[in-house]
């Protein structure tokens, strides 16, 4: 992968109370929730419509893969920033994610997630994202 700048989008998001554990901490699960969101947000910004492209083409991009390491909690009540990258989109999509704490910049989590092309109604995987979307999204 060259060095070139990779496309990237922030969400400002608080901890909601039903995130929390018995402990006042969130969950491990809801940060998967968290990168969803911002995958979400910067698909948006880069006018990335995936439900339209598959009324269109009949391809869909599941996720195969996710990772998420855990630094430091975050606790009720928090505001955080996450922000997700585009890191590849040829192959397949990765999309890394970090989240900070936003009182103090604190790195709470960082992670990944893969998606692929696959073709419908066949369920064939594709070994290459379609040009239209790698474009898109700045590879």
């Amino acid at each position: 992968m060259d060095n070139t700048e990779r496309p990237s989008y922030e969400v400002r998001l608080k901890v909601p109370f039903f995130d929390l554990d018995p402990m006042q901490i969130v969950w491990h699960g809801h940060y998967l929730k968290y990168f969803d969101i911002a995958r979400s947000e910067l698909f948006d910004h880069l006018g990335v419509d995936l439900f339209e492209y598959h009324d269109r083409t009949g391809y869909i991009f599941p996720i195969i893969r996710t990772a998420v390491k855990h630094i430091q909690s975050l606790r009720r009540g928090d505001e955080f920033v996450c922000r997700a990258t585009v890191k590849e989109a040829r192959a397949k999509i990765v999309v890394a994610f970090e989240i900070r704490r936003f009182s103090d910049g604190t790195v709470c989590a960082r992670g990944t997630t893969e998606q692929v092309a696959v073709r419908t109604p066949e369920m064939e995987m594709v070994f290459t994202i379609p040009d239209e979307i790698s474009r898109a999204l700045g590879c």
